[in-house]
C-alpha cells in the first residue's frame, strides 16, 4: 500500500500517494470531493505522464538501434517516488533513473513532482531535469480527472469547457492510440459542450492550443454556473480531454507536452516530434494548477 501525504489551506485540500506520485483526493473547503475516486471505469485518479505522453508504435522506444518496451504513458505513474520534502502546505516526490528504468528508457533523468497549495489553489509543478552527458529527449503531461457530474443531479450535458481563448475547434483524432487525422469539435465560440458522445473515438487532442487555461463548469437549467473548477497552466503546449462514452463519472482535462507518435511514425525516439530535449544539466518547470 502506498503511503499518502495530505496538504491544505482553509480552502482546499490535496492528497498525494507516492506511487506514480499522483494526487490521489482534492477537496474543497467543504470536504467536497472533486477529484475521480478511481474505480472499474478506470482505476487511476491524476496519473503522472512521462517520459511519454500516449503511446508509442507497437510500444517499442527504438534508440540507437536498439528497442525498449515502453508503455503507454510511459513509466513514472508505476514509479516509486521518494517523499524529499513536506510541509503543511507543500510536498516534494522525486524520481531518478535507475536500472529498472533504464531497461526501457536508456536515459539519466531526475524528476521531481512539487505539490503547493495556496488559497483554493492546488499547483502542480513537473521539474525535468538531466543529469546525464548527452541529451535528455521527453515528454510530460498531466491526467487529472474530475467528477463527472460536478454536482450531483446536474445532467452531465448541462457541463461545458470554457477555454480562455477562441480555438480552432480541431482536434486530432486517436487511431488504435496513435494520433490520426484532425477532426471537428463542436465549439460554440470559446465554450465546448460537453457529452459523453463526444468521447466516443477516444480523447480529444488539442495540439499547440491557444489558450492556458480552461474553466469545467456545471449549469442549472437556467443556465447559471453552480460549480466551477478552473485549470491552467504554464509551459504545456498541448491538452487532451478525455472520458468514456459508456457513463463513466468523471472527465480529464490533461495539459501535455508530447503527444502520441502520429500513425505512421516509428523512428528513433529523439526524433519523435513534439518532444522537449533537455541539454545535459538543464531543468525545465511545467506547471498546472487547479482553482476551486
Amino acid at each position: 500500500m502506498s503511503e499518502h501525504y495530505t496538504i491544505e489551506t482553509a480552502g482546499i485540500g490535496a492528497t498525494v500517494a507516492a506511487d506514480g506520485a499522483e494526487l490521489v483526493s482534492l477537496k474543497d473547503a467543504a470536504g467536497a470531493e472533486l477529484l475521480w475516486q478511481a474505480g472499474p471505469e478506470w482505476p487511476r485518479h491524476a496519473p503522472v505522464l512521462f517520459p511519454i505522453v500516449g503511446r508509442l508504435a507497437g510500444d517499442t522506444l527504438h534508440h540507437a538501434g536498439k528497442d525498449y518496451t515502453m508503455n503507454q504513458h510511459g513509466l513514472a505513474r508505476d514509479s516509486a517516488f521518494a517523499l524529499v520534502e513536506q510541509g503543511p502546505d507543500r510536498l516534494v516526490f522525486r524520481l531518478t533513473d535507475s536500472a529498472a528504468s533504464r531497461s526501457h528508457y536508456p536515459f539519466a533523468f531526475v524528476l521531481d513532482m512539487i505539490y503547493v497549495a495556496s488559497g483554493a489553489s492546488l499547483s502542480v509543478t513537473a521539474r525535468v531535469s538531466n543529469p546525464g552527458e548527452t541529451i535528455l529527449p521527453c515528454g510530460i503531461g498531466a491526467h487529472p480527472g474530475f467528477r463527472w457530474p460536478l454536482v450531483d443531479g446536474i445532467a452531465k450535458e448541462a457541463h461545458v469547457l470554457e477555454f480562455a481563448t477562441e480555438e480552432t475547434g480541431v482536434a486530432l483524432s486517436v487511431e488504435g492510440g496513435l494520433l490520426g487525422a484532425p477532426k471537428p469539435l463542436p465549439f460554440d465560440g470559446r465554450v465546448l459542450p460537453l457529452a459523453e458522445a463526444i468521447f466516443a473515438r477516444d480523447a480529444l487532442v488539442m495540439p499547440d492550443v491557444v489558450s492556458r487555461s480552461v474553466r469545467f463548469s456545471a449549469r442549472s437549467p437556467e443556465g447559471e454556473t453552480v460549480r466551477s473548477i478552473t485549470v491552467d497552466w504554464e509551459g504545456y503546449r498541448d491538452l487532451g480531454i478525455w472520458s468514456k462514452p459508456t457513463g463513466a463519472p468523471f472527465l480529464c482535462i490533461e495539459p501535455w507536452l508530447s503527444m502520441a507518435s502520429p500513425v505512421g511514425w516509428d523512428g528513433d525516439f529523439a526524433d519523435k516530434p513534439g518532444l522537449m530535449h533537455l541539454a545535459p544539466g538543464e531543468s525545465r518547470d511545467l506547471v498546472w494548477r487547479v482553482t476551486i
